[in-house]
């Protein structure tokens, strides 16, 4: 959908965002900005994957503000929702078509990075901001290809109320979250909702990585997991244990759940208050919220230890700049913009997100509050390490699917590490 913007009045700017406003157009949303009497002289193209009217708001001020700076500047983002986002900047990118600035997730930019299309950031004035481990992400060999805006957090939705009602608690522990799902399974009640992309890998993520992250030896392991050493599905395997444990169980259905998408069609299932949980992105918490759907509900650490939790986590909404751009200067002056700790911080608020910087402040969501201990406690797991070589977050969400599928464990490890065998290209 391409939309041409016309002017006001003077001195006024005009959203067009026909898609994020009204139904159709596959999910697609473009915002042209325009001010009156201003010849820009750049024209830069923004594409991402924040597509939901509630999250493009902050993007639209950040936009405004950073053309009012900077009038010789016109900026438009575009968006698509969701794995279309991901196949449509893979497509531009290898076909020449690249926008200057653009989302990337830990696969797309190990790819893009390796083809030389990032352009290197290291020049960014913004970069001391950033916190420890989040630079730590960043960091490849002393050169940075993106950088964060969030860090976002993988929960467990849980509906207080229908927990109240049939006298069950909020689980801490893996026994204990084991325990209410038989107890809802007798009531003929199927106790989590799953979707068919992040939810049973990022809990096998949390389950068999937590130990090398408490340990401080994860870069060991993904170092010999990078050179062949050592099986990335036999690191996978006490993690997807448990997710093949809640299918046989009956914790999670998976007929439906191999055909309900990520924080849309899952998120209107929990919104129905017929299920005690739902194992999703916190960053979707308002989303629910605004779906009014007459429970109360709160969002908390995975209970995959037997004795605790933990939150999985990964440095996100990444920002790069295309390095066949013509104008480079401008974007990577854009990025700079776009990360400064004000605008960092409403964005990441508004994500329901943590701030990727040095005493960020907590995201204010209610919902999302039992996440911050956790998180400040450094109980945590990234979900898609930078350390890590590979397409790890497409080829668990792939292994998700086969389980959901009904293949057998065994095969779906060895199918992973046959894919990483073979350079992790899909069969």
């Amino acid at each position: 959908m391409k939309d041409k913007g016309i002017n006001w009045k003077k001195g006024m700017a005009l959203f067009l965002l026909p898609a994020l406003l009204a139904a159709g157009c596959s999910g697609r949303g473009k915002v042209e900005i325009y001010t009156e009497n201003t010849e820009p002289r750049v024209e830069l193209t923004f594409f991402g994957n924040k597509y939901e009217p509630e999250n493009v708001v902050v993007i639209e001020e950040i936009l405004t503000t950073f053309m009012e700076e900077n009038p010789d500047i016109r900026i438009s983002y575009e968006s698509l929702k969701g794995n279309d986002y991901y196949d449509a900047l893979m497509k531009r990118m290898n076909t020449g078509n690249g926008d200057d600035i653009f989302m990337v997730n830990h696969d797309t930019a190990l790819e893009l990075e390796e083809e030389g299309k990032l352009m290197e950031l290291s020049g960014l004035e913004t970069l001391p901001d950033f916190s420890v481990r989040v630079m730590d992400q960043m960091d490849k060999d002393g050169k940075i290809y993106w950088v964060p805006t969030t860090v976002s957090a993988f929960g467990l939705y849980c509906n207080q109320d229908l927990l109240k009602e049939h006298g069950q608690k909020i689980p801490q522990t893996l026994p204990e979250w084991e325990q209410i799902c038989d107890y809802f399974v007798d009531q003929g009640i199927t106790p989590v909702i799953a979707n068919n992309d992040i939810s049973l890998k990022t809990l096998a993520i949390g389950r068999s990585f937590y130990s090398m992250y408490q340990e401080g030896t994860q870069k060991e392991v993904f170092d010999r997991i990078n050179k062949g050493e050592e099986s990335l599905g036999s690191c996978l395997e006490d993690g997807f244990s448990i997710a093949e444990e809640f299918l046989e169980k009956g914790y999670i259905n998976a007929e439906e759940a191999l055909n309900t998408k990520k924080t849309s069609d899952d998120l209107a299932l929990f919104a129905e208050g017929n299920t005690p949980f739902m194992l999703t992105g916190g960053w979707a918490a308002d989303r629910v919220k605004a779906m009014d759907p007459g429970f109360s509900f709160t969002v908390v650490p995975y209970p995959v230890l037997e004795e605790g939790a933990v939150l999985v986590i990964n440095a996100d909404t990444r920002i790069a700049v295309n390095q066949d751009s013509r104008y480079k200067e401008e974007a990577e002056r854009f990025v700079e913009f776009f990360t400064t700790r004000e605008n960092i911080g409403k964005f990441a608020d508004n994500q329901c997100s943590f701030s990727p910087l040095n005493g960020g402040e907590p995201a204010s969501c209610e919902e999302i509050q039992p996440l911050i201990d956790t998180y400040q406690e450094g109980k945590t797991v990234i979900g898609s390490d930078s350390a890590l070589q590979m397409p790890i977050w497409d080829l668990t969400a792939d292994c998700s699917v086969k389980l959901l599928s009904g293949d057998d464990l065994s095969g779906v490890l060895a199918w992973l590490d046959g894919q990483l065998a073979a350079g992790g290209e899909q069969q």
